[in-house]
């Protein structure tokens, strides 16, 4: 967002997993030049692979914002963090925030951001009055990446597809749903924390009018599987009227993230789910491609598996952060 100072230090907290700091990974994968260093407190299992910074070391750099980068279940600010940010506002830095648990609502932050003149930054407010919606027909195109589970992908699709899109020419946007891709692009609406009434019209009005030949890439939620969060996946199905589906899957979880007593639901079943509920507000919608995660699965692995989903599915599968998203890509130019 234009008003956050850039560049950041990554704040992964102590993140219990990888997955916890997906926040701080987008960041670093998308807008790498933002992303100087990184500050893990004791017991973080998270690693960027950037440099561990202190933040007098992170200051020095010319660091100006510290980014939670950690998307804790419920979007809390730690009690154990809170020496950190308090010390971060009496550094210099700004401190920027998608988390539920807003920073200005915080009172020892803000009494120390105000005695500091330090700014904080809360991405998940809406800003916006947003419509309930209307379902009514819009030009141009969509595409909705829908997902087995959370965190499996749907962010990093849309955003490998607007890539490979803008770099043949065609037109297209990618349209932030979450607090990363908001922090990303700098644009977009923080889903989950619109009331109920207005998601859906949230993203008719996220996704407007536009030329017929151009693709809005609508960043995915949740999952329509997942019982904490299937009430913003179905949202985005019916405000986002996508005329294409992308199915996001990462085949070596356990279970469902956060739900140990749920099974990841198959591909098949998100198609079929998703296409059904698609087709209220669009008829003419279809699934187009298969994107799979597969960052922890070897090469000749990832690639026996692409096929395989290929040859079961009947439809194109590639994993567009590692080998690229011209398949999916090709398959939504068909549209």
């Amino acid at each position: 967002m234009a008003m956050i100072e850039t560049p950041y230090l990554l704040f992964l907290g102590d993140a219990p997993d990888a997955l916890a700091a997906k926040v701080a990974q987008g960041i670093k994968d998308w807008r790498p030049e933002y992303a100087v260093g990184q500050f893990r407190m004791e017991g973080c299992k998270a690693d960027l692979g950037l440099t561990d910074m202190t933040l007098a070391e992170a200051k020095a750099a010319g660091c100006k914002t510290l980014v939670v980068g950690v998307a804790n279940r419920g979007g809390v600010i730690s009690p154990a963090w809170k020496k950190v940010l308090v010390a971060a506002l009496e550094e210099g830095f700004d401190l920027a925030s998608g988390l539920h648990n807003l920073l200005r609502d915080e009172p020892d932050l803000a009494a120390v951001a105000a005695a500091t003149g330090r700014k904080l930054h809360d991405v998940r407010v809406p800003e916006v009055e947003y419509p309930i919606a209307n379902g009514k027909k819009r030009a141009g195109k969509r595409m909705l990446a829908v997902g087995t589970d959370c965190s499996v992908g749907k962010m990093y699709t849309a955003l490998c597809m607007e890539k490979e899109m803008r770099a043949r020419g065609m037109k297209a946007s990618f349209r932030a749903t979450g607090q990363t891709g908001i922090l990303i692009t700098g644009d977009g609406v923080p889903l989950d924390a619109v009331i109920a009434d207005f998601m859906a019209g949230s993203i008719e009005y996220l996704t407007p009018d536009n030329d017929p030949d151009h693709w809005d890439l609508i960043e995915g939620q949740g999952s329509l599987y997942h019982v904490s969060y299937s009430g913003v996946t179905l949202a985005l199905v019916h405000g986002g009227q996508p005329d294409a589906l992308v199915i996001c899957h990462e085949p070596t979880r356990p279970h469902m993230r956060g739900l140990p007593d749920y099974e990841m639901p198959t591909m098949e079943q998100v198609r079929d789910t998703a296409l059904l509920l698609a087709r209220v507000a669009n008829p003419d919608c279809v699934v187009v491609g298969c994107s799979v995660n597969t960052q922890h699965m070897p090469e000749d692995e990832a690639r026996a598996y692409l096929a395989e989903v290929e040859a079961r599915m009947g439809l194109p599968a590639t994993d567009p952060f590692r080998f690229g998203a011209g398949k999916l890509v090709d398959a939504l130019a068909a549209v």
